[in-house]
């Protein structure tokens, strides 16, 4: 049975980063000579003591036993709030697993640092002891941070050895960025105090102050030298180049994975290992690119070829390998292959350009191993100044020369390969950049987790990622979390994944992070904000760095936007089913004030009368009244515009008004009763109800003797002759109630008389608009011809002649259906 590969995790604040990047780069590649996977989580900064715990750094805690093996902490990366007793506190959540810290010393803990407080002292020490400087400013790192105090600290110190005023308005706080150096300057100019040189404790606040100063029209190094901390990749290119303390960052990476190796071994293993810095001058302190200072010396001359170097091998040995910081010991023995390459050459042992040739193998191997390769033009001006001698004769001359056309060609393949790594690294940021911009629009579309899924199937691949998992909680906040699959991909392919919860702390997938072959994962949260955490997900490291600070924004803001428009759905419903069962209530007591106000008995001298009134689903404000009078009656039918409650409130005022009016007055004018409804109607919907509804309404006052006197505005009135047997369709022109505040110009009175056994039928737009299956209404000529065919039969039989024609035309009606059907009996004749 294959023994299994054993797993170590690095924890940090996050991926990208000078001082992160060239940390993990040296981790990893120092698990790789090892042969053990390598899990890196990253979150963001401990938060402040007493302050909730960051969402963001909730994968912190799913990390143990589950699946590493052994834990190294970024201490520096992570400790800038808490100090050294929130990083203690931190530290104990992981044992029995073995732990080590890098950039901070806990008690109990071993752990790798660097010479902070020497780094500082040689920067001070450069401005005051090489170039005169006597008001040397500080721009220090977060106050909790033990590195940044230790460096702190290492300023007083250099300024009170050399006797010089410890004025602490020359000292500020910073944060270690670019932002915070700017601050940082301003606070001390701010102050009206002086100076001529400033120490930052990092680059990226050197590089902030000289932003600041020079848009102060201060110049750098002319008015104010500047130091750095850290030597990252920025100093070297910005303008002017930077003057820093470097440190071994990539070595501390290395060294610690070297360590845990050795715990993981059952080796004890305690204390702390300290890492030495050097200062690397360049144009902001006003030297330039210069040769390390603690360079040897140059061994005594010697002449002849194979002979050039004897004496002097060991001292350019050690030279070389300390101009140049190569971070694992892949390359320890570089030096003598390239020194080797060079006598043989010389000596005439090997053919002409096996120094260049070695020069490249070295190259590109450093550039693998994280060298800064442009750090090699410094060994070339070593190699040249410590080999360079007057000639004695000509012999002496040949070879001199011989030497100069090596190094010229040797600069130029630096050169070459720095450009190019450079050039390499900036494709790669580029196209990083890129695809990043392409997948926060892809992401910022995601509405839900099945569009989610979609896009990280064809934007991860895009991304150079080729495997990933990523699980989202049931509860974030239960004792034992779990996680369900929400997506899972093998090989650049999405894969199905396993629909069963499983472990939070396992952080992917059973079997997901298993794998034969040796690899590096890296697990994020998906969390948005400080507050809300939905899940993890666990990558493959072949991408950009960028795109992992990137994508954990990204994902995080997906889900919750998945979640909010999730949320929203279900508002909505919810809204929706209150409004619709609102309606429902309201449609009951609408059907119940049309039912109820309709007339139960329908008697008029001379009119054999029925009527019906079917309320529809969505029960709207139909209403029709039979009022009988002496000598006659009123007949009135009309329709509330729109549906529900308000619509039945407009007909029951109708209503009311209409008996009123009528009783009052039975021989009253139509016309003016219609009037004197729409100036009420009108003055309570639009002021006292604040709502627009309006009504249809025909009022008709039926005479014994035949005649009907009428007025308003609904459908056509239908009179179907009892000579002719034809329907004549009676046009009604008035205006609607409620849409004016006066209509009395435009009301007026009409006529026509009714015959013996003439048909008065009475109906609602329900019946005419009735649509069937191809959308086609029913009609005012399908109804005439319906009563034409049934003219000879009862009212009752006529009424529901209709309603089956109409039901059998439209079988789901969206609006009321009324109708009035009356047959005229002329008074017999003494």
């Amino acid at each position: 049975m294959t023994k299994k590969r054993r797993t170590i995790a690095l924890l940090m604040d996050y991926v990208g980063g000078d001082y992160q990047s060239d940390l993990r780069f040296g981790v990893e590649r120092a698990a790789e000579a090892h042969d053990v996977n390598l899990l890196i989580a990253f979150g963001e900064t401990l938060a402040l003591p007493g302050t909730t715990a960051s969402a963001q750094n909730s994968i912190y805690h799913l990390i143990g036993s589950e699946t590493v093996d052994g834990v190294i902490v970024a201490a520096a990366t992570l400790c800038h709030h808490v100090g050294v007793e929130g990083m203690q506190e931190f530290f104990r959540a992981y044992p029995p697993l073995p732990v080590f810290s890098i950039g901070m010393a806990i008690q109990g803990i071993p752990c790798v640092i660097v010479d902070n407080a020497f780094g500082i002292e040689l920067a001070v020490g450069h401005m005051v002891d090489v170039h005169g400087r006597q008001r040397v400013a500080y721009i220090g790192g977060p106050a909790n941070n033990e590195e940044a105090k230790a460096r702190a600290d290492a300023y007083w110190r250099a300024l009170a050895q050399r006797s010089l005023p410890l004025d602490e308005r020359l000292f500020a706080f910073g944060a270690f960025s670019i932002d915070s150096g700017r601050l940082g300057v301003r606070e001390i100019l701010g102050r009206g105090v002086e100076f001529d040189a400033l120490v930052a404790a990092n680059d990226k606040m050197a590089l902030g102050a000289m932003e600041e100063l020079a848009e102060r029209g201060l110049r750098v190094p002319d008015d104010i030298l500047i130091s750095g901390f850290d030597d990252a990749a920025i100093a070297r290119f910005s303008r002017p180049s930077l003057t820093t303390v470097r440190q071994p960052i990539k070595r501390l990476g290395s060294l610690a994975a070297d360590v845990m190796i050795r715990m993981l071994d059952g080796e004890h293993v305690d204390g702390t290992t300290l890492l030495g810095v050097e200062l690397t001058c360049r144009e902001s302190c006003g030297c330039g690119t210069q040769a390390s200072a603690s360079l040897a010396p140059p061994g005594p001359p010697t002449r002849g070829g194979a002979l050039y170097l004897a004496g002097q091998r060991e001292s350019l040995e050690r030279a070389l390998r300390r101009s140049v910081m190569i971070p694992t010991s892949m390359l320890d023995g570089w030096p003598g292959k390239l020194l080797s390459a060079l006598e043989e050459e010389l000596s005439g042992e090997a053919p002409p350009g096996r120094f260049l040739r070695t020069l490249e193998a070295i190259l590109d191997a450093a550039r693998r191993e994280g060298a800064i390769v442009e750090h090699f033009q410094g060994a070339i001006s070593l190699l040249r100044e410590r080999l360079r001698r007057p000639p004695e004769d000509g012999k002496d001359r040949e070879l001199q020369e011989a030497l100069e056309r090596i190094w010229h060609a040797a600069r130029v393949v630096v050169g070459s390969a720095s450009v190019r790594t450079e050039g390499e690294k900036r494709l790669s940021v580029e196209l990083a950049s890129l695809y990043l911009s392409w997948s926060a629009r892809s992401f910022s579309t995601c509405l839900s987790l099945p569009v989610l899924k979609r896009v990280m199937t064809s934007t991860l691949p895009a991304l150079e990622l080729s495997r990933a998992a990523v699980s989202l909680y049931d509860d974030a906040d239960a004792e034992r979390a779990t996680m369900k699959p929400l997506f899972v991909m093998e090989s650049g392919r999405e894969v199905e994944a396993p629909p069963l919860s499983f472990p939070a702390r396992l952080l992917a997938p059973p079997g997901f992070m298993d794998s034969p072959e040796r690899q590096t994962l890296i697990a994020l949260p998906v969390a948005f904000g400080d507050a809300e955490k939905f899940g993890v997900a666990v990558l493959d490291s072949g991408a950009n760095e960028l795109v992992y600070d990137a994508l954990r924004l990204q994902l995080g803001s997906a889900v919750k936007a998945a979640e909010l428009h999730r949320e929203m759905i279900r508002q909505v419903e919810l809204r929706e089913r209150l409004e619709q069962e609102k309606v429902r209530q309201e449609s009951v007591v609408a059907a119940r004030i049309q039912t109820t106000l309709a007339p139960e008995q329908l008697s008029v001298e001379g009119l054999d009368l029925c009527a019906v009134m079917r309320p529809a689903a969505d029960v709207g404000g139909d209403y029709y009244d039979v009022l009988p009078t002496p000598g006659g009656g009123w007949l009135g039918i009309g329709d509330v515009a729109g549906h529900g409650l308000a619509a039945g409130l407009v007909m029951l005022m109708i209503q009311s008004m209409v008996s009123a009016l009528t009783r009052r007055d039975p021989g009253a004018s139509p016309g003016k009763v219609l009037s004197a409804i729409n100036a009420a109607v009108y003055e309570n919907v639009r002021s006292r109800l604040q709502r627009d509804e309006h009504a249809t309404l025909l009022l008709l006052r039926y005479e014994r003797g035949g005649r009907v006197t009428f007025a308003g505005a609904h459908d056509d009135i239908i009179v179907c002759r009892a000579r002719t047997r034809r329907c004549v369709c009676i046009p009604s022109t008035g205006v609607w109630i409620g849409a004016l505040p006066v209509i009395d110009a435009m009301t007026r009175d009409a006529e026509f008389v009714l015959e013996d056994g003439d048909l008065l039928v009475l109906y609602s737009d329900g019946v005419t608009e009735a649509r069937n299956a191809h959308h086609e209404q029913f009609g005012l000529e399908r109804l005439c011809s319906t009563i034409e065919s049934a003219q000879s039969a009862s009212v009752y039989d006529i009424r529901d002649r209709i309603l089956r024609e109409v039901d059998g035309w439209c079988a789901s009606p969206d609006d009321d259906i009324t109708l009035v059907v009356a047959r005229y009996r002329a008074p017999r004749r003494p």
